[in-house]
């Protein structure tokens, strides 16, 4: 693969960075992620994944705009009110970058779906809301051999953790935290609040960290940290790493070879 004149002009910036380079940008054009939950971090992600260069997107997010979204949820208009978010994802993309390849699907994730919707991907890129969902797409990853950035903000903090339990030496997000929060009812971050540019933050860490993963073995911008949960701090401000440890008896990747 190649980038043309206009390719090579759009992303200049990323190119003439000895860590990205000419051969970090043409891989970036071959790579695929699927980005699971459109809102407060995957809006703001896509930004910058899409500017990047990456080729090839998944959208999935069942929900629709609503106004409220509006504070933080930044590729959505007053217009996109009332509808889809996966579909009005895809109208951005569009009209940011007209190359890539997107398919979109407005179904609700489920450990029955999962596997179906991140088929194919390079990377996960998991910001949806509740823990039941986020343990469905880490467990279908895990199977799907996929490695997944869980990526989760509220008030005034944010996380954002590298997965990839399908790797004998490494954890899964269930390795992190636990079975506790399978049922449907667990509480999801809906209710606490958080600041608009906090969302903004946690989403374009997500998107730098997915730019690593994607990279790795291919140019110098670092290695993907496995295992590591960012912790960023709206209030200090500041940073903190922590190290997940794989947990043997994890039913989600403690069988897998």
């Amino acid at each position: 693969m190649s980038l043309g004149p206009a390719r090579l002009d759009r992303f200049a910036r990323h190119i003439v960075l000895p860590e990205i380079g000419g051969a970090g940008q043409v891989a970036l054009a071959g790579k695929h992620i699927a980005i699971i939950g459109l809102g407060g971090i995957g809006s703001p992600a896509l930004q910058y994944l899409a500017a990047s260069g990456i080729g090839r997107f998944t959208l999935v997010d069942d929900d629709t705009v609503d106004v409220s979204n509006l504070q933080r949820q930044t590729i959505f208009t007053s217009r996109d009110v009332g509808h889809g978010k996966a579909t009005s994802a895809r109208r951005w993309l569009a009209n940011f970058d007209e190359a890539l390849n997107v398919d979109i699907s407005d179904s609700r994730i489920t450990s029955e779906n999962a596997g179906r919707l991140i088929e194919g991907a390079d990377l996960v890129l998991d910001g949806t809301d509740n823990f039941a969902t986020r343990l469905a797409v880490s467990d279908a990853c895990v199977a799907e051999r996929t490695p997944v950035l869980s990526a989760a903000v509220g008030r005034f903090q944010g996380q954002v953790g590298a997965f990839a339990g399908h790797l004998a030496e490494y954890p899964c997000y269930r390795c992190f935290v636990g079975d506790a929060f399978d049922a449907e009812d667990c509480d999801t971050c809906a209710d606490d609040g958080m600041l608009g540019a906090m969302a903004g933050w946690t989403g374009s860490f997500a998107a730098m960290q997915a730019i690593r993963v994607l990279l790795q073995g291919i140019s110098t911008f670092g290695q993907p940290g496995w295992g590591k949960l960012h912790i960023l701090d709206g209030m200090k401000p500041g940073m903190r790493t922590l190290n997940i440890a794989k947990d043997p008896a994890c039913k989600g990747c403690g069988v897998i070879e």
